[in-house]
C-alpha cells in the first residue's frame, strides 16, 4: 500500500455516495498506482434539506433556515388539527423546526388521522429525514350530568351541593355525577374541582350513591362540565372503549409513539403494554409508550420512578396537572419529572399552554417565552405545541418562535452549566463507559458530532442522557427506531436504507429486531466507519476533511445495546488521519 498526502480518493467516494448533499473543500488531487487525476469539489456544505425563501419574511417569527435544525438539541412537537391538516402546512411546519407531529384522537375521526399520517410520511420521504408521529389517546372524561336550566346554576359560597347517581336533571341543590368510582373513592374533606377548578367543592358527607359537598369556591356550574379529583385514586381504567379502539387503530396504521392519558399509578402502564401485546402482529415493530403525568397520585411514594421505568417516555401534561395541583407546585413538579427521566434515560416532553397567546397573536407574551425557555433550561427533551399549531391563526409562526427560543437558550453559557448540574446516571455497564468516554472525547478534541450505531435505539438514548456538546447522529437499519429517536434530546437519526452498516441489503428480506440478519460485509469495520462519514456528510455536520467524529458501535452487529467500540476518525474517512490517507494498490 502507499500513503498519500492527499485524501481525495476517500473523499470522492463519500461525496459520490452522498450525492448532491454536500462536498468538502478545497480541491485536492488523487494518487493511484496506475494513474493520477484531479477532482474539484464544492467549497461549501449544502444542507441535506432545501431551505425556503420564507426566512426573509418580515414576520417576527419567520422560519429559520433548515441548517439550524442540526444546531439545536431540544426537539419540537407540533399538534396537527384544522389549521394544519394540509400537506403544504405539514411540510411548512417541518421546515420551521417540527421534529414530531401529534395526532390528537380526542378530536376527529380515525380516518382523518390516517390521512394526516400518510401526508407526514410523504414529507419524510421527500426530505429523507425521519419524522416521529405521536398518537394521543383521549382517556376518561369525568363530567357532571345536565341541569333543567340550560344556562346552568350559580352556586353560592358555603352552600351544600349534592352529587349523586340520580339520572334526573339537576338544579341549584344537586346534579347527577355518572361516575360511581368517584363516589366510592372520595372521603370526607376530599376536594372535587369542577370546570377546571372554577368551582371548588369539599366533601362533608357521603352515602352509597351520593356525595354532599360544601361550596368553597363559588361559581357557575352547567351541563357536562368536567370534574377533577386531586385527592382520590379512582378504581378506573385509563383506557375507555373508545381508547381501546383508537389504540388498535394506531397500532394498525403504524404510529411511532402512543401517549396514555389519565395515568394514576404504574399498573396503568402495565395495562396498555398488555393491550399492545395483544394487538401487535408477529414481527411488527412495537410503538413506544409515553405516559402523560397529570394526576397528583403519580407522585405518591415511588410511583413516579416506577412509571418512568415502565414506559418509554413522559409528557408533563400541565393542563390537568395545573388544575389538580397548586399552581406554585407545578414548576417544581416539572423539574422533578424531568430530573427523574434524565436519571433513567427516558425522553420527556413539556406540554400545554407554552405559547397560548399565539393562537390569536403572531407573537407570544414575554411570560410565555420565559416559560418555554425554562423548560429548555430544565433539560426537557422536547417542547410541545397544542392548539397553537392545531387550531391557531399562526401555526407556522408558533413553531418558528419555539425554535428561535431554543436556539437562543442553547447558545447561552448558563444552559450548558445547568445541563452539567442536572442529575444523571453514571452507569456501571460497558455501554455506559463507552458512552461517557465518547462525550468526553468529543468535548476534548472539539469533534463535530458523535455517531452512534444502534439497533433498537438504546445506545443513542444513552448518549442523549449524557447531554454532549455536539449532535448525536444515530444510524440504525430500522426506520421505526429512527423515528422514535426523533423524540430524544440531541439525537438526529439517519433515515435508513436497506443494507445499513452490514445488514441484509435485500429489500424483501428486511431484518427484525429480535433476529437481525448480518451480511458478511460487517467483517470490514472500515465499511462501517465509512457509513458514519457518509451520514455526517449528508447531514452537513462536517465541512472539512479533518473535521473529527466520535463513533460508537457494538461488535458483533445485531446485538442490542452492545456498544463496545469507540473510534475517533476524520470526516475524510477511516483511511485518513491528519491529512495523510492510505491508498491501497
Amino acid at each position: 500500500m502507499k500513503f498519500s498526502t492527499t485524501c481525495v480518493n476517500v473523499v470522492a467516494i463519500l461525496t459520490a455516495v452522498a450525492g448532491s448533499a454536500s462536498a468538502f473543500a478545497p480541491t485536492m488531487s488523487a494518487v493511484r498506482k496506475s494513474s493520477s487525476a484531479s477532482t474539484s469539489l464544492k467549497s461549501t456544505v449544502a444542507p441535506s434539506i432545501p431551505t425556503t425563501d420564507t426566512a426573509a419574511d418580515t414576520t417576527v417569527a419567520s422560519i429559520p433556515k433548515f441548517a439550524q435544525r442540526w444546531r439545536k438539541s431540544t426537539k419540537q412537537l407540533a399538534t396537527l388539527g384544522p389549521a394544519s391538516s394540509t400537506l403544504e402546512m405539514i411540510e411548512t411546519l417541518f421546515l420551521a423546526g417540527a421534529d414530531i407531529f401529534r395526532l390528537n384522537f380526542s378530536h376527529g375521526s380515525q380516518e382523518q388521522k390516517q390521512e394526516l399520517l400518510t401526508m407526514i410520511r410523504e414529507v419524510e420521504e421527500k426530505y429523507s429525514h425521519p419524522i416521529a408521529v405521536l398518537g394521543d389517546l383521549q382517556g376518561p372524561k369525568l363530567r357532571v350530568g345536565e341541569f333543567s336550566n340550560p344556562n346552568g346554576e350559580v352556586l353560592e359560597k358555603g352552600q351544600i351541593f349534592r352529587l349523586d347517581l340520580d339520572e334526573a336533571q339537576g338544579d341549584n341543590t344537586r346534579v347527577m355525577l355518572p361516575h360511581p368510582e368517584i363516589i366510592e373513592a372520595s372521603l370526607i374533606d376530599h376536594v372535587l374541582l369542577v370546570d377546571d377548578g372554577k368551582v371548588k367543592l369539599t366533601v362533608v358527607g357521603k352515602g352509597d350513591k351520593y356525595l354532599d359537598c360544601r361550596v368553597d369556591v363559588p361559581g357557575k356550574i352547567s351541563n357536562r362540565k368536567g370534574v377533577n379529583t386531586p385527592d382520590s385514586v379512582l378504581d378506573i381504567s385509563p383506557l375507555t372503549p373508545k381508547d381501546r379502539s383508537d389504540l388498535e387503530y394506531m397500532i394498525g396504521i403504524g404510529v411511532d409513539w402512543i401517549a396514555l392519558s389519565f395515568v394514576q399509578q404504574p399498573s396503568d402502564i402495565e395495562e396498555i403494554h398488555e393491550l399492545i401485546d395483544g394487538h401487535l402482529k408477529e414481527d411488527a415493530f412495537r410503538p413506544a409508550v409515553m405516559a402523560k403525568i397529570e394526576k397528583p397520585s403519580c407522585f405518591y411514594d415511588d410511583n413516579l420512578e416506577k412509571i418512568v421505568e415502565l414506559c418509554d417516555g413522559i409528557m408533563v401534561a400541565r393542563g390537568d396537572l395545573g388544575v389538580e395541583c397548586a399552581p406554585e407546585d407545578v414548576p417544581l413538579l416539572q423539574k422533578q419529572i424531568i430530573d427523574t427521566c434524565r436519571k433513567q434515560g427516558k425522553p420527556v416532553v413539556v406540554a400545554t399552554q407554552m405559547l397560548e397567546s399565539m393562537i390569536e397573536s403572531p407573537t407570544p407574551t414575554r411570560a410565555e417565552a420565559s416559560d418555554v425557555a425554562t423548560a429548555i433550561y430544565d433539560g426537557a427533551d422536547a417542547i410541545m405545541l397544542s392548539a397553537e399549531s392545531a387550531a391557531g391563526k399562526f401555526p407556522e409562526e408558533s413553531v418558528a418562535m419555539q425554535q428561535r427560543i431554543i436556539n437562543r437558550v442553547e447558545s447561552d453559557l448558563h444552559y450548558r452549566a445547568y445541563l452539567n448540574q442536572l442529575t444523571k446516571n453514571d452507569g456501571v455497564t460497558p455501554t455506559d463507559a463507552v458512552t461517557i468516554a465518547a462525550r468526553q472525547i468529543a468535548q476534548t478534541v472539539n469533534a463535530k458530532g458523535i455517531v452512534s450505531f444502534t439497533l433498537q435505539g438504546s445506545t443513542a438514548l444513552r448518549a442523549s442522557q449524557e447531554r454532549p456538546t455536539v449532535p448525536i447522529l444515530a444510524i440504525t437499519p430500522f426506520k421505526e427506531t429512527a423515528r422514535q429517536l426523533a423524540m430524544s434530546w440531541g439525537v438526529y437519526p439517519e433515515l435508513p436504507r436497506s443494507g445499513s452498516f452490514g445488514f441484509s441489503s435485500d429489500d424483501d428480506d428486511l431484518t427484525t429486531v429480535d433476529n437481525p440478519h448480518v451480511s458478511a460485509a460487517d467483517g470490514d469495520f472500515d465499511i462501517v466507519l465509512k457509513n458514519a462519514c457518509r451520514a455526517a456528510l449528508r447531514k452537513g455536520l462536517v465541512n472539512d476533511p479533518n473535521d473529527l467524529l466520535v463513533v460508537t458501535a457494538g461488535i458483533p452487529f445485531g446485538t442490542p445495546g452492545a456498544a463496545n467500540i469507540i473510534r475517533l476518525l476524520p470526516a475524510a474517512g477511516p483511511s485518513c488521519w491528519d491529512g495523510v490517507c492510505r491508498v491501497d494498490e
